[in-house]
């Protein structure tokens, strides 16, 4: 997205919100959404006195940040980590994760250790304005241009993503993934058994949800316990009624949302989907609305591909037990989001912190780490012979399709608009009020332009 509606913020507003967020975080009332994979387990007591490293000086540890810590993220995680020892062998790793909350609980230590001159050597973060609207206005980050240039990444790293990692001509992150957040994935003897196919269209899914709901059948899971489902789903239907090209307005032009009568219909769809959805959302975490998609309590659900990663480590067997699709209306587009990892001003293992953004932005760290994270390659030119069937398609579909950057998974907005979008999608997912979301939308929209 356009960094130009950051260039009338100050620092000082860029940290006042950065402050908010931290706290917000911590209490746990803000959405903060993650390309996280497997259930979510109990946030690590005490992480930020545990897991902050004395700052000695030297180079012989590499503290690494991040809230990758379920099964499949955790392991591609530690294959990158493989690949560092063997360029720079008796460098201690510090594995700093931080679990829980899909990612909120690390977010909310991330900003207490920034703002506290304690950062770590390199931390993930979602590629786009999660990095750019909350660290790089604020000055905290270094510039990595030199490393772009000498390890080739210009070549081999598509425009859009360089643009959304990028401010004011300069790069600040090294991507190491792509995700895809527009993914309906659907039980597949279900939907045999009643005859019906994947829907295509949004007229489309309320055929096949008005068929299997009469069934008995619940046709569409969805969580709300880690507070990005909705807002999730949402974007996806946002998509669907605007298009790729309008979508990206919605954040570019912060009026769309007062001015344009498609929101109120993007908000009438929302609606009718949740109809079709199982009512204790509150309860379930993203995972848990899965598992109830393998399990054939529900038909369908509507999350970014991380799911694959899920179903997969859960023992289902893709093109048997699941299928997948577009989300209904998105066919043809590609609803990206990206992992990244930066370099912080100050960090302690400069020299070692650059070395790691070479692992991660190199073609052997890119294709050790996504087959297991589930997730394909930020770059052009991986090794397809080492990801399977979905991964294949998706690095496919990224080649071909519409890109539109995720406002859930940090790529289309600043930290301060994502918490007050995901607040007002997680209200109106409880009270179903129209009027009153649009108004908090509207609101929310301000922060864009601030």
């Amino acid at each position: 997205m356009s960094t130009a509606r950051n260039r009338g913020v100050t620092r000082r507003q860029i940290m006042r919100r950065a402050l908010a967020l931290g706290l917000a975080l911590s209490s746990g009332s803000s959405l903060l959404a993650a390309c996280a994979g497997g259930t979510q387990p109990t946030p690590t007591p005490a992480p930020q006195a545990a897991q902050t490293p004395a700052t000695t000086g030297t180079e012989d540890k590499l503290e690494i940040f991040s809230w990758w810590t379920n099964p499949g993220e955790a392991d591609g995680l530690a294959a990158l980590f493989d690949i560092f020892k063997k360029r720079k062998p008796g460098v201690e790793i510090i594995n700093a994760t931080v679990a829980g909350g899909a990612g909120t609980n690390a977010k909310a230590v991330l900003v207490t250790r920034m703002q506290g001159g304690n950062p770590p050597d390199s931390f993930q973060v979602h590629a786009g304005q999660e990095l750019i609207g909350t660290w790089v206005v604020a000055g905290k980050m270094e510039p990595i241009n030199d490393l772009f240039e000498q390890e080739g990444w210009l070549k081999v790293m598509p425009k859009t993503l360089l643009d959304q990692i990028s401010y004011k001509g300069e790069f600040f992150s090294v991507p190491v993934n792509i995700h895809r957040s527009n993914m309906l994935w659907y039980n597949k003897k279900l939907l045999a058994d009643h005859g019906l196919q994947p829907p295509r269209t949004l007229d489309d899914f309320y055929t096949v949800a008005e068929k299997l709901k009469a069934a008995g059948v619940t046709p569409l899971s969805v969580g709300g316990k880690d507070k990005f489902e909705v807002p999730h789903l949402f974007e996806d239907l946002l998509l669907a009624v605007f298009g790729p090209t309008d979508y990206t307005k919605l954040f570019s032009e912060p009026s769309v949302w007062e001015s344009d009568p498609r929101v109120d219909e993007a908000i009438e769809v929302l609606d009718r989907f949740l109809s079709f959805a199982n009512e204790d959302r509150a309860a379930l975490s993203w995972a848990d609305a899965a598992q109830r998609v393998i399990d054939g309590t529900a038909a369908m659900t509507i999350m970014g591909d991380w799911a694959y990663g899920y179903f997969i480590n859960k023992g289902a067997k893709p093109g048997e037990v699941f299928g997948w699709a577009p989300s209904p209306g998105t066919d043809g587009m590609f609803m990206w989001l990206s992992d990244s990892f930066g370099l912080p001003k100050g960090a302690p293992h400069r020299s070692n912190a650059i070395e790691w953004l070479k692992v991660c932005g190199s073609r052997e760290g890119q294709d050790a780490f996504n087959p297991k994270k589930g997730s394909i390659p930020a770059r052009t030119d991986p090794d397809k012979s080492v990801y399977d069937e979905y991964l294949r398609y998706s690095i496919d579909r990224f080649a071909q399709d519409a890109l539109a950057p995720s406002v859930v998974h940090g790529a289309a907005a600043n930290e301060a608009y994502m918490t007050e979008y995901g607040n007002a999608l997680n209200v109106f997912s409880a009270s179903r009020d129209k009027k009153q979301v649009k108004s908090m939308l509207i609101e929310a929209a301000r922060e864009l332009s601030r």
